[in-house]
């Protein structure tokens, strides 16, 4: 397969990699196996995406024996047109069939109920590849789109991720940092975890082009990823649970990170990641001690332990990384509900809640304090120099593009049994939408996004301008924004049964019939969602305007 790449030299590459740069986001991952989740289902979910939030549906498609598929470079420019996947780095042989899948800055479920969630994460410097120079072709995003267009099973998605990334080397899209997926189907969860190896490697040698370590994670288990890595110890016996490219550990033995003669054993998050960070300690402290509250004696972070501890230097510490774990068998269900506060949280009551900050607190004028009606948990960068307020990494971002939760049912046919809930721009701020696997098309307000141009048109600008709008006074207009969005969610949940029972009494008489129905279903809460938040940031204008 490597004499079938054809790559662009180091002129050309140059130029892409300057006139286009993927920023770094903080996306979550929470993953809930099937014997943990209240209703059965497998939970992915991923927060804070790459910047072209245009979902589609990229159709199947049958190609003639011999045929290459392009590697792009550009998935998540969301300045191309729609269609548009970038420039060609190189090419691989193509199946004969492709399945359906829904596609975005980083695409994540197909027909077949397979889903993918990403997060970056932190690898040593050394690592890192200089991008004018090196032959790896292979971005993150790129390798989710192969295996979302060929594979059904998670298993067989991490086999094939883990060969594309040998074969023609892990090419870094975002900073140049390292990658984690997580991938489910209706039956089990595999985590992926890829570093990239500098920038010397060579496609015709005998080295994998990554390190990379995957693991099936217990059907009981839930887990969090919050740009960090979370692979431990490697069983390489343990082919049920375990796979791994060939240098997986030799590649840290070389480098000098780890002694093959030494006491410890090969921890491969401790080999390969650098020093832990609070931006990730936080996250993964807030989802462990809130479904696994027994598992270890969890720091205290609730603002209740001690009065605004959080902003006391001489009380902060950060966590080792050794107390989280890979994943944790719950003390408790989790619900796709539960996924979704989860989602939007801003740390709300403990010592990371940047509305309890001592500088958001006025006069109440009965001799007291009350807090501030403009405090709000995302301060913009000017409001937090001028406020003197520290910057916490929440799980719930504004702008953060687009996220999503993929409910995965094995008792439903695949075209109604995955649904692929997605909110745009802000988890806090948006409302979910559900899209079922046998949507054949998204809603053109969905689709329609310009960031150099604002458009009434545009589902992701019209939540963008409603989220921007709350500044203004935040702690009451956000209560506006509850008071449309919750029960138009409420109702998505209220009629799941119902919707469900209707494509399936399709579906038996013909799955085009059911695939139609889930179409205009899909397509008309999207509808109602651009209409929804049109109409709520013109009724706040008028509200809240200082004319008043």
């Amino acid at each position: 397969m490597k004499t079938l790449i054809s790559v662009f030299r180091s002129s050309f590459l140059l130029v892409l990699f300057s006139t286009f740069s993927i920023p770094a986001s903080a996306c979550t991952i929470i993953a809930v196996g099937k014997k943990a989740s209240a209703d059965g289902s497998v939970i992915i979910s991923h927060t804070d995406c790459g910047a072209d939030c245009r979902i589609r549906v990229v159709p199947s498609q049958n190609f003639k024996k011999g045929s290459l598929a392009s590697i792009y470079w550009g998935i998540q420019d969301v300045n191309l047109p729609l269609n548009d996947m970038g420039s060609v780095l190189g090419t691989l042989p193509q199946v004969q069939k492709t399945y359906a899948y829904f596609h975005s800055a980083y695409p994540h479920m197909n027909e077949y109920q397979l889903a993918i969630a990403e997060s970056t994460t932190s690898q040593r410097k050394e690592m890192k590849v200089d991008m004018a120079v090196c032959k790896q072709i292979m971005t993150v995003e790129q390798a989710q789109v192969f295996a979302l267009q060929r594979c059904k099973t998670s298993r067989e998605a991490v086999e094939l991720i883990g060969m594309l990334m040998s074969e023609y080397g892990f090419l870094p899209s975002c900073v140049g940092e390292s990658e984690t997926l997580v991938i489910g189907d209706t039956d089990e969860i595999w985590i992926i975890e890829i570093f990239s190896v500098g920038s010397d490697w060579d496609p015709e040698g005998d080295a994998p082009g990554a390190v990379w370590v995957a693991q099936r994670i217990p059907d009981d288990h839930a887990l969090v990823v919050a740009n960090w890595s979370i692979i431990k110890e490697v069983d390489e016996n343990d082919a049920d649970n375990f796979l791994f490219s060939t240098n997986y550990k030799s590649f840290g033995i070389v480098k000098g990170w780890y002694d093959p003669d030494g006491t410890k054993p090969f921890v491969f998050q401790e080999v390969y990641a650098p020093m832990f960070r609070e931006y990730a300690a936080n996250r993964m402290w807030l989802f462990y001690s809130t479904y696994a509250p027994t598992y270890a004696d969890w720091p205290k972070r609730m603002l209740e332990d001690g009065h605004m501890m959080g902003y006391n230097q001489y009380i902060q510490y950060v966590d080792p990384m050794s107390i989280y774990p890979t994943s944790v068998k719950t003390e408790k269900k989790i619900s796709l509900q539960d996924v979704m506060a989860f989602q939007r949280s801003t740390f709300e009551g403990t010592i990371y809640d940047m509305t309890e900050d001592y500088d958001w607190y006025v006069p109440d004028g009965k001799g007291g304090i009350k807090k501030s009606p403009l405090a709000t948990p995302f301060p913009s960068r000017d409001m937090r120099e001028l406020l003197d307020i520290n910057n916490r990494r929440a799980v719930a971002r504004p702008q953060g593009y687009y996220g999503m939760i993929a409910q995965l049912r094995d008792w439903y046919p695949d075209p109604i049994g995955g649904i692929y809930w997605v909110f745009l721009d802000n988890a806090y701020t948006s409302p979910y939408v559900p899209i079922y696997a046998g949507t054949q098309e998204i809603a053109e307000c969905y689709k329609n996004f310009d960031p150099t141009t604002y458009s009434r048109e545009s589902a992701k600008w019209a939540i963008d301008f409603v989220d921007n709008l709350l500044y203004l006074k935040w702690q009451v207009m956000v209560e506006d924004l509850w008071t449309v969005r919750d029960p138009f969610e409420q109702r998505l949940f209220d009629e799941r049964d119902e919707i469900d029972k209707k494509a399936m009494e399709l579906y038996k008489q013909s799955p085009k019939k059911a695939n139609e129905f889930l179409t205009e279903y899909t397509k008309g809460n999207m509808e109602e969602v651009l209409e929804m938040y049109n109409r709520l940031h013109d009724e706040l204008i008028v509200k809240y305007s200082n004319s008043r």
